[in-house]
């Protein structure tokens, strides 16, 4: 399988970024594009590419496995540009997929995959996981990488609803006096 760890998708901005450090408000994120470092902040709605799936007839299917999929049959070239014509797309996508969900799996979604499957591979990001115990041992290891999963599960929860908190109201600099 590929290794998409600490790579992330931030709904509303282009490309794919991954994640450098924890941030008071967020987290910093680089591009994997252009290395630049900004912070995505808690507004921010960030899906980790290793939690994404695909709809198929029987289970979902990880992006992670899919891209496998793809890579072994470009043998690590690149993929079909996701510009290409919409039947090209779903012709490719059912050669590597045969049994999505067609109700569910949009032509968009396989031209997302498409085209981070390819920026992925420009950028050199596409690495196979190692299957041993002993290789997994020496995986390179994000500092603080466990505060980082759970700062993006955290940031990712419905905030539409208002708080049922009443605020606490503090009188500061107020002394009663025996007079009035």
């Amino acid at each position: 399988m590929i290794d998409l760890s600490g790579i992330i998708s931030i709904t509303g901005m282009p490309g794919l970024y991954k994640v450098v450090a924890q941030s008071k408000n967020g987290v910093i994120v680089e591009s994997l594009v252009d290395k630049k470092r900004f912070p995505a902040y808690t507004t921010s709605k960030i899906s980790a590419l290793e939690d994404i799936s695909m709809f198929t007839e029987s289970d979902d299917k990880l992006i992670s496995e899919i891209l496998d999929a793809v890579f072994d049959k470009e043998q690590g070239a690149k993929c079909i540009d996701n510009k290409a014509d919409e039947k090209e797309i779903i012709a490719y996508f059912s050669a590597i997929l045969p049994d999505y969900d067609k109700e569910r799996v949009y032509v968009s979604n396989m031209r997302k995959l498409f085209s981070w499957y390819n920026m992925l591979q420009e950028t050199g990001n596409l690495k196979k996981k190692e299957e041993n115990a002993e290789k997994t041992e020496e995986k390179k290891i994000i500092p603080g990488e466990e505060k980082i999963k759970k700062t993006i599960k955290a940031h990712n929860k419905d905030t539409s609803r208002p708080s049922t908190k009443t605020p606490t109201l503090k009188a500061a600099g107020v002394r009663k006096t025996g007079t009035a």
